[in-house]
């Protein structure tokens, strides 16, 4: 049932979540809302509580909750749970008498003791006969980053959400309220609101890959991804399944994507392409405060993409640190499972959780590099860039020193056979992404299409079609060799570059620029070429092939004019920390000292980094 309260669309689940006893007459001048109570439930363990500890605990809610309001005090109803609820000698009846709480009547009041379960506090509306629904706000998905938003079904699995609101091609986002859940250290996730990128099977739920075709072709999952359960484990509520560019392929917003449309990037002038695979998980965190935390895939820079573009953290952690069993793979050789979040704690409790052997390092080397950073303040995001580096060295008390990956490569390469770089690893991974997904998604997808469908072949976006394409034209011999060249460079780099440390986890840290306004604006109203091949190598490759963590840090904004708005609008600048493989506490945990010296923040959601008006 979807009601509205105080101009506030809510969802109301079918089942109850337990049947207070009541007697007829306490709730007859409460006001209803198609036939139920919007009810506030209180927790005390005091026989004393005072009308002035309610309005403390109302004041407590209003700060931290979103789903709760005023239109909730209807009826208060307050639950003892101290030590003395079985005791008749002891009855709980709170002298509470007739008030306001920010211009709103309190109704009627309700005290309980007895030996009832103790209840979760928070907003609930409740029937005539006592029994007690929760409360879910529903927002609208303006963004267009989500595939399905999502409801749990009382057999632990999901469910698609049965409600809507007012909007075009804007799907309502249900979110229970924060008060329902405490943090435990079982539970360190409780009430993180999580969005989950659409390529992670969930129980209950259809699985689409971006692809329609796929979608309609397989029935719900029975089993939830791993690193998806091992969230939910720990008390976060799935809210949603967000969208991937098909097939996790790297696609641009208006050329390449065309059985969904590509989610809205908020910074800016709101028509920056978003980036790609993680496009709903990046755009949707970047646009939402009631969206917590989100989970994305990175192969080859899915993750770091849209963190990079949208301003917020993002993690590619090292290779094989959480297994991908129900994930759908691109390469399992470069396969990894990532968050993206505006908060760095969040972000590193997540991490806790998702990778069971993380380890966090408080001692930091002093050996700091730089790929590609300016060597003059150019321009604002090369002032940004220089100026948090030089906050960094500080911190860390070194000198950064820059790294010329060509040059060493070239000196000390193991067989000075091998050509340079470029030509050793161009198609290192389009050979490995075309390969695997061929043999292990396209072939079995194909074959049970056809068997479905009287031999038809489905539709695939072109992207895809292009990389398998590619792929089909190789030996099978040309994925070994892959393989082989894939392991030179990674054994090469973890003896010469970023090397394992007893005592820092890494001897060193390497930063390369992320994103910058200077480099990535991107508008998604420009028509390309076909697609091509993913050629070559870069900075943004050196994970994928080495399998050490890649952090994206946002460190600021620096202006652009727009073609848009023709205005000056502002873009994140970005930074990406590397450390040696298995090393990714060590960052998670620099981050988190950097933000509490002031010298990296959270990002807030909106046009900016810093907020603001999202435009459309």
């Amino acid at each position: 049932m979807t009601v509205v309260l105080n101009d506030v669309p809510y969802y109301i689940p079918p089942t109850a979540v337990t049947t207070l006893s009541l007697a007829s007459s306490q709730l007859h001048s409460a006001t209803s809302v198609a036939g139920l109570v919007p009810v506030t439930l209180v927790t005390t363990p005091s026989l004393n509580f005072s009308q002035s500890d309610l309005e403390a605990t109302l004041s407590t809610f209003a700060s931290t909750d979103d789903v709760w309001s005023t239109g909730f005090l209807q009826a208060v109803y307050i639950q003892y749970t101290g030590s003395l609820r079985s005791s008749p000698r002891y009855p709980f009846k709170p002298l509470i008498g007739s008030f306001d709480f920010n211009g709103s009547d309190v109704g009627t009041i309700i005290s309980s003791s007895g030996n009832s379960p103790v209840l979760s506090q928070g907003p609930y509306f409740i029937s005539s006969t006592g029994s007690l629904y929760q409360a879910y706000r529903l927002y609208s998905d303006f963004a267009g980053a989500f595939t399905q938003p999502l409801i749990p079904s009382s057999n632990g699995s999901y469910a698609a959400l049965p409600a809507s609101i007012p909007g075009i091609q804007s799907p309502a986002v249900g979110v229970p309220s924060r008060l329902y859940y405490t943090k435990t250290p079982d539970q360190p996730l409780a009430g993180v609101r999580l969005g989950i990128k659409d390529i992670y099977d969930i129980d209950g739920v259809q699985t689409s890959d971006g692809s329609r075709a796929y979608y309609a072709l397989y029935p719900p999952k029975t089993i939830s991804a791993l690193p998806v359960q091992r969230l939910i484990d720990a008390g976060a509520v799935i809210v949603g399944k967000m969208k991937t560019s098909q097939f996790a392929n790297g696609e641009e917003a208006t050329a390449d994507w065309v059985d969904y449309h590509s989610p809205f990037n908020p910074r800016g002038d709101g028509y920056q392409d978003p980036s790609s695979s993680s496009s709903g998980p990046g755009a949707g965190i970047a646009s939402y405060p009631w969206l917590d935390l989100t989970l994305g895939s990175d192969t080859g820079g899915s993750i770091r993409g849209p963190s990079q573009v949208q301003g917020v953290f993002g993690n590619r952690p090292s290779h094989g640190l959480v297994e991908l069993t129900g994930v759908m793979p691109l390469a399992p050789q470069l396969d990894t499972s990532g968050f993206l979040c505006r908060d760095p704690v969040l972000w590193a409790a997540a991490a806790k959780v998702l990778y069971a052997t993380l380890e966090l390092y408080h001692n930091y080397p002093k050996l700091l590099y730089t790929l590609d950073f300016p060597t003059s303040a150019d321009t604002d995001s090369d002032g940004l860039i220089l100026n948090f580096l030089n906050k960094l060295e500080g911190f860390l008390s070194t000198t950064a020193s820059p790294l010329n990956i060509t040059e060493l490569w070239f000196e000390t390469k193991p067989d000075v056979t091998l050509p340079d770089l470029d030509d050793f690893l161009n198609i290192t991974y389009p050979i490995l992404i075309s390969k695997e997904q061929t043999m292990l998604v396209r072939d079995p997808f194909y074959a049970d299409y056809a068997a479905a469908h009287d031999g038809r072949v489905p539709f695939v976006d072109p992207v895809p079609l292009v990389r398998w394409a590619f792929g089909d034209s190789f030996p099978d011999s040309a994925l070994t060799d892959a393989i082989t060249n894939k392991t030179i460079f990674m054994d090469w780099w973890s003896t010469h570059v970023l090397l394992n440390d007893t005592g820092t986890c890494s001897n060193s840290l390497l930063l390369y620029v992320g994103g910058t306004a200077d480099d990535d604006v991107n508008y998604r109203n420009q028509y390309s070429g076909p697609p091509g091949v993913p050629y070559g190598f870069g900075n943004s490759r050196i994970s994928p092939f080495t399998e050490v963590p890649d952090m994206v840090v946002p460190i600021g904004q620096a202006s652009y004019f727009s073609n848009i708005t023709l205005h000056t609008e502002y873009l994140p600048v970005t930074i990406d920390f590397l450390a040696a493989k298995g090393c990714d506490g060590l960052i998670f945990q620099l981050i988190e000292d950097l933000q509490a010296a002031g010298i990296v923040n959270a990002s807030q959601t909106g046009q900016t980094i810093y907020g603001g008006e999202i435009l459309f």
